[in-house]
């Protein structure tokens, strides 16, 4: 779903916070370009759960709210890094607190790979 088609008339704080963070994953992709700039291939090892498109899609929405950079390298084969902007930065605190949040929720129900 393109910028233009997503919704741009929020009721709610949390429903224009959500509209950014809330697909399936892409909580998570903020959370691991928080540490450090990753390629796809990184990405999709830290959540081997996600599909490729599925991943995909979630990275160019993320790109389109301008909360990620993609940067592609003119090199054979074709190198693709992802870093979080300085306006992605500025929901540093939210998903902190939410990993907090999970690891309490979660105790002993965390799954390691």
């Amino acid at each position: 779903m393109s910028k233009q088609e997503r919704r741009t008339t929020y009721y709610c704080p949390i429903d224009a916070a959500l509209s950014i963070i809330g697909g399936k994953y892409k909580s998570i992709i903020l959370y691991n370009l928080l540490k450090k700039t990753l390629r796809y291939n990184e990405l999709q090892k830290l959540m081997p759960q996600a599909t490729p498109k599925m991943l995909t899609k979630q990275l160019r929405e993320l790109e389109e709210d301008g909360v990620i950079s993609r940067t592609v390298y003119p090199v054979v084969p074709p190198k693709t890094e992802y870093s979080i902007t300085e306006y992605g930065r500025t929901l540093e605190p939210i998903l902190l607190e939410m990993y907090k949040w999970g690891q309490i929720y979660m105790g002993d129900k965390i799954v390691t790979l």
